[in-house]
């Protein structure tokens, strides 16, 4: 506060008072005839100096992936499936222990036990499915309709056990989505959208981005999505102008007589989008997700995605597949060479949730099912 009795004084009275505190104190002045003000002192130099960029680093090598990679494949098919659940234990401690974020590796930790068990009962279910189904058709039908209320149940089961599996300096992760909500994401939205004729495609992906994100935990932290639903609609309208532009184009080359320069530029515009999307929707969703104080910046590029997903499917054919253990390290350490955490003061305060451990069978009923379900 400034300026008590005399406005040629400028002396402060009173200091470190909230903002409620200081209008009370001003009023009980002011009333007395005081002429005082409200000044809001700036933070100190030193707790902006507070935040700084952590980047993301991956350390792994194609040639050292290929080995896990190759003996992974060889076991699965000599055991007829069953090592599959190891194999993926494997697979991810590979990739999580060789993705740094200051200094310090993610953590895998799920048990190749739990994964088999429900890999099995997800077979038994889609044995006893195939079965009934073939002797009564009515069979089918209760199946099908029950599985619509149980694939909720699949992906949230399936986030928690992927994210209670996780770790980051000894602190697991942890997805506390509920049920309605996975349920308005799998089915309300998308049946409300084409009712609408697909104009509530990018509120759809702001309500799964934000079941996905809020619904996450770092120990007993909690994820949030800050990016409002605008900012989704102009992803999605730059992405219509793409299509306009390329689709006028190809027309005019058509209709001038060039056929083979319209499908040209009809084949980059699909590039294009391709890539606009990969990169622009990992970057809306990391962009704007924050942890406590703690932020997120991805800077993809869509040119460089389309490049590596191109040469990456094309060496992996050329090869009759051996190059997939580097396509997936070339991918895995560009997606990390463009991702960064502003952290602000350190990631040392966070408190561990309890550590408590969840079935596998939500994940593995999700994969016999082919029931896929992921932010970016």
């Amino acid at each position: 506060m400034e300026r008590l009795l005399s406005p040629s004084s400028s002396s402060a009275i009173k200091s470190n008072l909230s903002y409620d505190d200081a209008q009370i104190y001003q009023k009980k002045l002011t009333e007395a005839g005081a002429d005082v003000r409200i000044r809001v002192q700036e933070a100190p130099a030193e707790q902006a100096q507070d935040l700084r960029l952590a980047s993301i680093e991956f350390t792994g090598r194609g040639g050292e992936y290929f080995g896990i990679w190759i003996v992974n494949i060889l076991l699965t098919i000599v055991t007829l499936g069953i090592y599959s659940a190891w194999a993926t234990v494997r697979n991810n401690q590979y990739f999580y222990g060789n993705t740094r974020l200051d200094d310090s590796s993610f953590q895998y930790l799920a048990n190749p036990i739990t994964i088999l068990k429900g890999r099995l009962i997800a077979l038994a279910v889609l044995v006893a499915y195939v079965a009934l189904a073939n002797l009564y058709i009515e069979a089918a039908v209760v199946f099908g309709v029950a599985f619509i209320f149980v694939t909720p149940w699949i992906m949230t089961r399936s986030l928690r056990f992927t994210a209670i599996n996780s770790a980051y300096r000894n602190i697991r992760f942890d997805f506390q989505g509920k049920y309605g909500e996975a349920f308005m994401v799998a089915f309300v939205w998308p049946i409300l959208n084409l009712l609408c004729l697909t104009l509530l495609t990018p509120l759809v992906l702001k309500k799964t981005h934000a079941f996905l994100a809020n619904g996450s935990r770092y120990g007993t932290t909690p994820f949030e999505l800050t990016a409002s639903t605008k900012v989704y609609y102009l992803l999605f309208g730059k992405a219509l102008l793409m299509i306009a532009g390329f689709a006028v184009a190809a027309f005019l080359a058509s209709r001038s007589g060039m056929p083979v320069l319209a499908a040209v530029i009809a084949g980059v515009g699909y590039l294009t989008l391709f890539g606009f999307f990969m990169a622009g929707i990992t970057n809306l969703f990391l962009n704007s997700t924050q942890l406590a104080d703690h932020s997120f910046e991805s800077e993809l590029k869509p040119a460089q995605m389309v490049w590596i997903y191109l040469s990456n499917s094309l060496l992996v054919v050329l090869t009759l597949g051996l190059f997939t253990p580097w396509a997936k390290v070339r991918m895995a350490r560009y997606r990390a060479s463009c991702t960064s955490m502003v952290i602000s003061g350190d990631l040392n305060h966070f408190v561990a949730a309890e550590q408590t451990r969840t079935s596998a069978l939500g994940q593995e009923l999700g994969d016999a099912f082919d029931v896929e379900f992921a932010a970016v």
